[in-house]
Formats: C-alpha cells, sequence, structure tokens
C-alpha cells in the first residue's frame, strides 16, 4: 500500500495538484521500504503525471481561443519561444518545483514526440528522487 500510495502521490505532484511526493519518499525509506521499489513508483508516477500534463497540452489547440481559457495568446506565444529557445531538452528540467509542469505542457502543446517526451521527463524526474533519497541517507 504504501508504495501505491507513493504512486499517487507522485503523480498528483507533477500536476497542478498540491502534493509533495519527496517528503513521503523520505519517510517511507526511513521506515525500511526498499529504496530502489520507492525510487522507481515516484519516478513512474511523477513521470505520468507529466504525460498527462503533456496530452493536456496538445488538446490545447482545441481551447485555446476559448475565455477561459487560463494563458492569452501572448503569454502561451512567449512560452512557446522560450520552450523552442531550448528545445525538446529542456524536458530535462521538468522536475524543478517552479516551472517544471509547465514546461511539461508546452512540451505536449509544441508536440514532443511521446518517445522523446517520456524518456527526457522520466531522466530528470529519476535523477531528482535519487537525490532525494541520498539526502535522506546521508541524512540518517
Amino acid at each position: 500500500m504504501a508504495y501505491l500510495s507513493l504512486f499517487f502521490t507522485a503523480f498528483a505532484a507533477a500536476t497542478l495538484l498540491p502534493a509533495y511526493s519527496e517528503v513521503l519518499l523520505g519517510g517511507l525509506v526511513t521506515q525500511g521500504f526498499s529504496a530502489w521499489g520507492l525510487w522507481a513508483c515516484a519516478t513512474a508516477g511523477n513521470t505520468l503525471g507529466s504525460v498527462l500534463n503533456g496530452w493536456i497540452g496538445r488538446q490545447v489547440e482545441r481551447f485555446r481561443h476559448k475565455r477561459w481559457f487560463p494563458m492569452s495568446e501572448k503569454q502561451l506565444e512567449a512560452a512557446q519561444a522560450r520552450f523552442n529557445r531550448f528545445g525538446q531538452w529542456s524536458l530535462l528540467m521538468a522536475w524543478l518545483p517552479v516551472g517544471g509542469d509547465a514546461l511539461t505542457l508546452i512540451g505536449g502543446i509544441m508536440r514532443v514526440p511521446w518517445l522523446n517526451f517520456i524518456v527526457l521527463v522520466a531522466i530528470g524526474k529519476g535523477i531528482r528522487y535519487a537525490l532525494v533519497l541520498w539526502v535522506v541517507f546521508e541524512a540518517t
């Protein structure tokens, strides 16, 4: 049950929902759960949450002219310009606490091929969770 809880918390943390998977990961590993299993669940959940963001981004063209759309045309164009400056490699930074979720949304808008999207995001997310585990092990 702990691994499933971490998976769903990490999934939610990759979306706009407030969730703190790093705290749960740290707590679970100190309780004796497998670091590798926790790392895999957190990385998979967080990556799949980012895939949801990418999928939502791919739907933007259908809704970008609606009044309720959360970004103005100018904001969307600015985000696309920033993304184009660094390209799909910027998805390696999707783990960042500020802006990372937006990168995955923009990656979807820019229609980064799914395989590239998933691999780049998973690498970044996996490194982040590995660093969290390293910090926890160093602190204990």
